[in-house]
């Protein structure tokens, strides 16, 4: 049996996609436009009653919903990929530590830049808000980029840190901004787009290219 994977190209499913392929698991993709707003279909909704995309469906039928939960599932699934270093050492806790700050401290402000009316309707108090929003985005990739420990975010290798912060370098804060102020992530997106599993669904997410 697959795993069914649900999520629009470019959108947090790209870490959960990158993951699978990283492991070599037998998937579908299926697609759940945010254009036409399909989240928020019945169809979804039965799915994942937030209506927030990716969410996955795991071969027994069960549906794990957060990308970062997502993230954790695959790598307690397939061991053998060694997407998280071994448990109960320093590393593992350092994985933790920097995945729960990319999900709590940087997702929820993208939705902002992103949606910033789902907050604030009036016009220029929501462009106010996207750009404290992106601010802040960028103010926590950088602490990112001073924790990085080398090619990847582990002295221990690549795990699923350097998917998810490769993610978060093409969104909300600006081609020029990344170039300019964070090279090593820079770099490291360029190193998680070039691995052999994971390069098509960087190509197919993030428009063929390190945009």
């Amino acid at each position: 049996m697959s795993y069914t994977l649900y999520g629009d190209l470019g959108s947090g499913a790209f870490s959960a996609e990158a993951a699978l392929a990283e492991t070599g698991a037998a998937y579908n993709f299926e697609l759940v436009s945010l254009e036409k707003n399909e989240q928020k279909a019945p169809a979804f909704l039965a799915i994942n009653p937030s209506g927030k995309i990716p969410a996955l469906r795991l071969p027994e039928g069960d549906i794990v919903t957060e990308s970062a939960a997502i993230l954790l599932t695959l790598a307690d699934h397939f061991p053998q990929a060694r997407l998280l270093p071994p448990g109960g050492g320093s590393e593992r806790a350092r994985a933790y530590r920097w995945l729960a700050f990319m999900a709590g401290e940087i997702y929820p402000m993208v939705e902002i830049v992103d949606y910033p009316e789902r907050f604030i309707a009036q016009e220029p108090a929501a462009d106010r808000l996207r750009e404290s929003a992106r601010d802040r985005v960028r103010e926590r990739i950088f602490l990112i980029e001073r924790a990085a420990a080398g090619p990847f975010i582990l002295q221990s290798g690549f795990s699923i840190l350097d998917i998810y912060a490769a993610m978060f370098t093409r969104w909300s804060i600006g081609r020029q901004w990344r170039e300019t102020n964070i090279p090593r992530l820079n770099a490291l997106a360029e190193t998680v787009a070039r691995r052999p599993a994971i390069a098509p669904v960087w190509a197919r997410h993030f428009n063929r290219g390190l945009a």
